[in-house]
């Protein structure tokens, strides 16, 4: 599987806002993630779930932008900034680092986010 191909895919979906459905297709059954050290998640349907459920709070997205992204091997690094309105007033920015693993079915086990401010 070409891993560069992937994350070209994936993060052509998460720059588009669907971030559901880039988990969706492009997780492994039993992915995990961790989030600054603040917990994570166990399992493909916990982070979708997870993630319906911050999806469903955001009000307004002012802007997602993929900045970068370097492959080495079966392990990738993404730049995005994302800035939402969510529901509750609350606003959202985010400049974070995405570090994938991914499996020889192209398909991430890992992923980690890193504040990149």
């Amino acid at each position: 599987m070409n891993i560069k191909e992937q994350v070209q895919k994936i993060d052509t979906i998460v720059s588009q806002g669907a971030i559901v459905d880039a988990l969706k297709e492009f997780f492994a059954d039993n992915a995990n993630t961790s989030d600054y050290g603040n917990g994570g998640t166990k399992g493909k349907l916990e982070m979708i779930t997870k993630m319906e459920g911050f999806a469903g709070a955001i009000d307004k997205v002012n802007e997602i932008t993929h900045h970068h992204s370097i492959v080495d091997g079966n392990v990738s690094a993404s730049e995005f900034t994302f800035n939402f309105d969510m529901k509750d007033g609350n606003k959202i920015y985010w400049h974070e680092i995405i570090r994938r693993i991914w499996n020889d079915e192209g398909k991430v086990t890992h992923e980690e986010y890193f504040n990149a401010e």
